[in-house]
C-alpha cells in the first residue's frame, strides 16, 4: 500500500509502503489498580483500600461541568469526576461521587494525583535518581502506598 504525503511522492530512498498488519493486536491498558493510604470506611465500619480506576474519557470530563454542585463550587469537580472513573473499591457494589465525598482528605489527594498520573502522563511510572549514587531508574506508582518505592 502506497502512502504519499508532502515530500514523499517519488522521493528516492523513501519507503512509502505500510507493512501488512500481522495477527497481533495492540492492546491499551485502560484500568489501573491502586491502594488508598487510609481507606474508605463504609456505613458498617468496613475499610476498603484496594480499588481500580479507568482512564477518563472526554465525556467524563465534560459531564461534571453541568452538575449544579460543580457550578456552585468548582472544587467539587474532582469529587464528581473521580466518582465516574473509579471502577472498583474493596467489596463495594457501586462507587459514586457520594463515596468519594465521604473519603478522608489524604485518600482524596491520593486519588487526584493518581488520576493525573494515568490520564495526563499516560502511565504510572516515574523516572527518579538515587540521591546518594545518582543512578537513574524508574519506579512504579500504581498500587503503591504513599512513602513506598
Amino acid at each position: 500500500m502506497r502512502r504519499e504525503g508532502p515530500g514523499t511522492a517519488g522521493a528516492p530512498g523513501v519507503d512509502t509502503t505500510t507493512p501488512a498488519v500481522s495477527g497481533a493486536r495492540e492492546t491499551l491498558r485502560t484500568e489501573f489498580e491502586f491502594e488508598l493510604p487510609r481507606g474508605y470506611v463504609d456505613e458498617s465500619g468496613t475499610v476498603h483500600r484496594r480499588g481500580a480506576m479507568r482512564l477518563a474519557t472526554a465525556r467524563d470530563e465534560l459531564v461534571p461541568l453541568r452538575d449544579v454542585r460543580v457550578r456552585e463550587n468548582p472544587a467539587y469537580l474532582s469529587v464528581v469526576l473521580l466518582g465516574r472513573v473509579i471502577t472498583r473499591l474493596g467489596t463495594l457494589g457501586d462507587v459514586h461521587d457520594g463515596t468519594v465525598e465521604s473519603m478522608f482528605a489524604s485518600d482524596l489527594a491520593f486519588l487526584q494525583d493518581f488520576y493525573r498520573q494515568i490520564n495526563a502522563e499516560g502511565h504510572t511510572r516515574a523516572a527518579v535518581a538515587c540521591p546518594h549514587c545518582e543512578q537513574s531508574f524508574e519506579v512504579e506508582l500504581a498500587g503503591s502506598r504513599l512513602g513506598e518505592s
